[in-house]
Parts: structure tokens; C-alpha cells; sequence
């Protein structure tokens, strides 16, 4: 993939600022659309849309669907400018912006409002949207059905996991379904509509942010939850055992920093049955997500080519191997149906860590972009360090740090001795925490890196108590959120970024 020179700020849309618990798809998020504009960057980076499990600490890499859209992230003054919401229900779950997202008053916001629009969407409120609301069903009969039926049973079991429902769920039993199908079709007809909704806001926010020379860019999670939609209704494509529980699990092997590795706990994939229908759920599951966020980043991208198979009765990662996958022939199925055979795939390679030569060689045929994150740069040697700026390569995303690594002010507070020598030494000036964050910004627009990534907490050059996430720490995160006068910092910074994206070439 060729991205031309070009620069973009990485924000989740739940840390907008906003007055219904999370940030949405609506006001805030077209406002914040303007500013990257004007700022001279061209590509806001998203972390993944799915919905999200409060018992997974609201991780939005950890769903109950690979395909769903969060329905968190619905505006209610989208509904409300569309007929579909009066202004007193509109009020009456006004929230003060806080500066920490609250996912629970954002649930019941979003549910007892999504009620009152179905209701007015059946009695006549925006009818002109009834043929596109049935065409969304029969577009996305993928997933769709299979996850409104999940979800409903879900909530009637009380939140258990699928595996612990009734025999007949449990197994998807297709007459089973069907019975509660015709017993249940308002519910589940409320839960596809809450998914067409989301959807169309996100493809609106999509075209709004086109229009103005802004490209969204997506995330897709490797793996999917065990306790989710597509390992219940699809357990054939996933390594499971014959009641349905997890053969094997992912993770990653022990290494320096991790003496017994990871273990994520995922279910893998039945690579082998996938090929059988020409990766049918994969090529699905990109069309969905390209459909609304023209470029995405594959995390883990290595998994594409090895996986490392933990056997679920293991509690570390210790004793797990290497597996191959099958990932280059889906990303063939992938380009040749739905990109018609040629072009190039509009990803970006999550490849942080140890690679090996099959991921390399993988990314250079499909001519991917990998990652280079500036924070591990300064440690030890510089000089051979491919995250230095003078190593890093046109064919890549060049961050400041990622959603899981801090703020570059927090890194700043808490680096070694050596790494903040290196750094001020490549820097060529006096570095403290109050100008750490422009500097490090200033590299990465500076390098060679075909793109460049930029935090919204460093573009406002916040502390570590701002950071996204914590991975050692499974509650607590994801919760930051801008606030007003953090929209109004960034509106005062836009000139002197434009500056910046156009003296090193990336303006949008």
C-alpha cells in the first residue's frame, strides 16, 4: 500500500467531550473533524468500533462482535435532528462533559433512548429511512441476525456466557432460534435497528471528514472473544472442543520482557475451514469495516503468518508453539474479490516486537506499512535503533506512542537516565516535561515515515494520567476524555501545526 506523504492524530471517539457519558459520532466529532483540517493533518486514527464488556474492564479490544458497531457511540442529537428523538427525551439524559468517560450512564442513555426511537421510527418518524433500514438487514445478513439473536439471549440468560445458556441456544439450534425469533421480533428488530443507526452515523461522519480531506482510519483486532457472536454462531471456523470450549488459546511466547509470556486467553481460528469458503468471515469482516473507515491497522498483524497455540488447560503462555496460518491466502481471497484482483490492500501491519522473516516478507508483497513507535527509540543504542527517526523507512506509520504506551510527557517522567540523555542528545536542546511532547512531534512529522500518528494527549502535551490504556492493568482504562478547553488548546495550536505538516510536506 502507498500512503503519500501525511499526518493524522490518534483519538478514540469515546474520549470526545460531550454531554451523554461517552464521546459519539455527532457535534463534537464533525467539530473535531474541522480542526484536524485546519491543523494541516489529513487522517484521524480511530481504536476499534466494536461494542464493548464492562466485565472486560470496556476494552474495545475485547467484544462480543467482530462486525457489531458500539452503540455507545450513537448520538442522540443526530436522532434528535432527525425526527427520531423529542428535545425532552433528548434532555432528560444530559450529562456535565466529564473528563473521564462513565460507560454505564452512557449504556442506559443510549438504551432507553434507542427505545424511544424505535418507537417513533415504527410510527411513522422518518419513514424515507425504511428501505434503507431493510436493505442495511439483507446487506449484512453476515452477522447481523446472529447478533441481535445473540444478544437478546444474552440478556434473558442474565449475561452468561452462550456456553452456559440452555442446550438447544447454547448449540444454535437453527428451530430453536427460529421459535424464539418469532416470540421475541421487536427486541431483536430494536437491536439491528440500534446497529443501522450506528452506522449510518458512522458513515455520515465518514463522508463529513472526506469532504474536508480528513480519512478515517479503523483498528481490527486479530482475535474475537470466546463469549461472543461469531464464536457462537460460527463455532466451526474457531479451534473449539466438542461442547464448544477453547482447544487451545492465543498469546505470545516468554521473551525479556515477560518470563511467561502472554496469555490472552482468544480462541483461534480453524484456518483450514476458513479456506474452505474462500475466508468468507474474514473477507466480511474487512468489507465492513473499509465500507466506513477507508484505511484500517490489523493488530498483530504476525498472527496473519504464525500464531503461537496455547493449550487452554495451560495458565501461562510457557508452554505453547508456533502454528502457521493462513493469512496470505486470505488477504488474496480479500483482493481478489472485493478489490477486484489488483490495487493495493488498504491496511497498516500492527508489527511491534519480534518479527520474523515469513511477517516481513508477507508485508512486502502486499506492500503493508509496519509501525515505528518513537518512545522505543532511546534506550541503548540509538545509532542501530530502527525506531530512531533516521532509521525508519518511507513505508511506514511513525507514532509518538500508541494507545497502550504513555503519554510522551508520562514516558518523559519515568524514562531511565540513559533514554532521556539519548533523547535530548538527538534533540540537540534542553528537554523537560513541558516541552517534551512538541519535540517528540516534531520527529515524527519530520521523518521519513510515509505517515505520521500523533496522540491527541501529546498534540495537548498531557501527563501520564491522561494515557489510554494500562495492559497490566485489566480495570480502569480507556476512560480519558478531552475536554471543552482541550478542544479550545487544540483550536489555539492548529496554526502552528499546519506550519509544522506543511514545512515537513504532510498537509492535508
Amino acid at each position: 500500500m502507498s500512503i503519500r506523504r501525511s499526518s493524522g492524530i490518534l483519538l478514540h471517539v469515546t474520549s470526545l467531550p460531550g454531554p451523554y457519558g461517552v464521546g459519539d459520532l455527532g457535534r463534537e466529532a464533525r467539530g473535531f473533524a474541522e480542526l484536524i483540517s485546519q491543523a494541516g493533518f489529513s487522517l484521524w486514527q480511530l481504536l476499534p468500533l466494536t461494542p464493548v464488556q464492562p466485565v472486560f474492564g470496556n476494552s474495545p479490544y475485547s467484544s462480543p462482535s467482530a462486525f457489531a458497531g458500539n452503540p455507545l457511540m450513537i448520538s442522540p442529537d443526530i436522532l434528535y435532528e432527525e425526527g427520531l428523538l423529542s428535545e425532552g427525551e433528548l434532555n432528560s439524559f444530559a450529562l456535565p462533559s466529564a473528563a473521564e468517560a462513565d460507560f454505564d450512564a452512557a449504556a442506559l442513555c443510549r438504551e432507553e433512548l434507542m427505545a424511544a426511537a424505535w418507537r417513533r421510527f415504527c410510527g411513522g418518524g422518518a419513514s424515507s429511512v425504511w428501505d434503507d433500514f431493510e436493505r442495511f438487514r439483507r446487506d449484512e445478513a453476515l452477522w447481523l441476525r446472529d447478533f441481535a439473536l445473540y444478544s437478546l439471549l444474552k440478556k434473558i440468560n442474565g449475561g452468561s456466557c452462550w456456553a452456559e445458556w440452555p442446550a438447544p441456544f447454547a448449540a444454535h439450534n437453527e428451530k430453536s432460534l427460529l421459535v424464539f425469533e418469532a416470540a421475541h421480533s421487536e427486541e431483536l428488530a430494536l437491536i439491528e435497528f440500534t446497529q443501522f443507526i450506528f452506522f449510518r452515523q458512522l458513515r455520515s461522519l465518514s463522508e463529513y471528514c472526506a469532504a474536508r480531506g480528513v480519512t478515517l482510519m479503523g483498528d481490527i483486532p486479530i482475535y474475537v472473544a470466546w463469549d461472543s457472536a461469531d464464536v457462537w454462531s460460527k463455532r466451526e471456523l474457531f479451534d473449539l472442543c466438542s461442547d464448544g470450549s477453547p482447544r487451545c488459546v492465543a498469546g505470545v511466547p516468554p521473551d525479556y520482557f515477560s518470563p511467561t509470556g502472554q496469555r490472552w486467553g482468544n480462541p483461534l481460528y480453524n484456518w483450514e475451514r476458513m479456506r474452505a469458503d474462500d475466508f468468507a468471515w474474514w473477507r466480511g469482516r474487512l468489507r465492513r469495516l473499509l465500507d466506513c473507515c477507508p484505511l484500517a491497522r490489523i493488530d498483530h498483524f504476525r498472527g496473519l503468518c504464525a500464531f503461537w497455540e496455547i493449550p487452554a488447560s495451560c495458565e501461562t503462555a510457557c508452554e505453547g508453539s508456533w502454528r502457521p496460518a493462513l493469512g496470505r491466502e486470505m488477504l488474496e481471497a480479500f483482493m481478489r474479490n472485493e478489490r477486484g484482483g489488483s490495487g493495493t490492500l488498504p491496511l497498516v501491519a500492527e508489527d511491534l516486537g519480534i518479527i520474523t522473516d515469513d511477517v516481513r516478507r508477507l508485508m512486502d508483497d502486499f506492500r503493508l506499512p509496519g509501525m515505528k513507535v518513537l518512545m522505543f527509540a532511546f534506550g541503548g543504542d540509538v545509532a542501530g535503533n530502527p525506531y530512531a527517526p533516521h532509521n525508519i523507512e518511507p513505508r511506514s506509520v511513525v507514532y509518538t506512542g500508541t494507545h497502550d504506551n504513555d503519554t510522551a510527557a508520562g514516558w518523559w517522567r519515568s524514562a531511565t537516565a540513559q533514554e532521556r540523555e539519548n533523547f535530548a542528545l538527538y534533540a540537540g536542546m534542553e528537554i523537560n516535561g513541558e516541552n517534551v511532547s512538541g519535540v517528540m512531534t516534531r520527529m515524527a512529522l519530520s521523518s521519513a515515515a510515509e505517515l505520521a500518528v500523533v496522540p491527541a494527549q501529546d498534540i495537548l502535551g498531557l501527563g501520564g494520567e491522561c494515557r489510554m490504556n494500562r495492559p497490566s492493568q485489566p480495570l480502569g482504562n480507556w476512560r480519558w476524555r478531552m475536554r471543552a478547553e482541550d478542544m479550545e488548546a487544540l483550536r489555539g495550536k492548529a496554526p502552528a501545526l499546519r506550519s509544522m505538516n506543511n514545512i515537513y510536506g504532510r498537509a492535508g
